[in-house]
């Protein structure tokens, strides 16, 4: 009777490309970017561009990669993303104190990137519209 090998969980392996952009979305943090510099691009329209990045954001091999990339990172710096939103606080508070405004939103601006927060927000429901502007004020104490 001959032992049975237990089976090997199969990996499926990125193609070069997809690599590619995954390692370039962590260099870049854009996908768009990422795609334009390992695929033929040129030809392709800016919408097209942004489809096919976000076709490989949600493609669970990439996303999958992408997100070891991050860990990997995370653990060789020991930093995170509220690590970071800490520090801009931080940094945000003393350019306030300093009086040094553009330093301020600068700090402001890097938080809401690292939530995504900086993306643009669009509704196809008519029954609840997205306001096209959104007002935001400054209040100094």
């Amino acid at each position: 009777m001959s032992e049975q090998k237990p089976k090997k969980k199969q990996v499926h392996k990125l193609t070069p490309k997809q690599e590619g952009f995954a390692q370039d979305y962590i260099l870049t943090g854009s996908a768009s970017e990422a795609y334009r510099r390992n695929y033929n691009a040129e030809a392709m329209k800016i919408d097209t561009i942004h489809r096919a990045a976000h076709d490989l954001m949600v493609n669970s091999k990439v996303a999958t990669r992408i997100q070891e990339l991050q860990q990997k990172i995370e653990r060789k710096y020991e930093v995170t993303a509220e690590s970071i939103a800490k520090e801009a606080d931080e940094d945000r508070a003393l350019a306030r104190e300093l009086g040094q405004p553009s330093a301020a939103v600068a700090a402001l601006n890097l938080k809401a990137r690292l939530f995504g927060l900086d993306k643009q927000v669009v509704s196809n429901d008519p029954d609840n519209p997205m306001p096209t502007l959104i007002n935001v004020e400054i209040v100094r104490k």
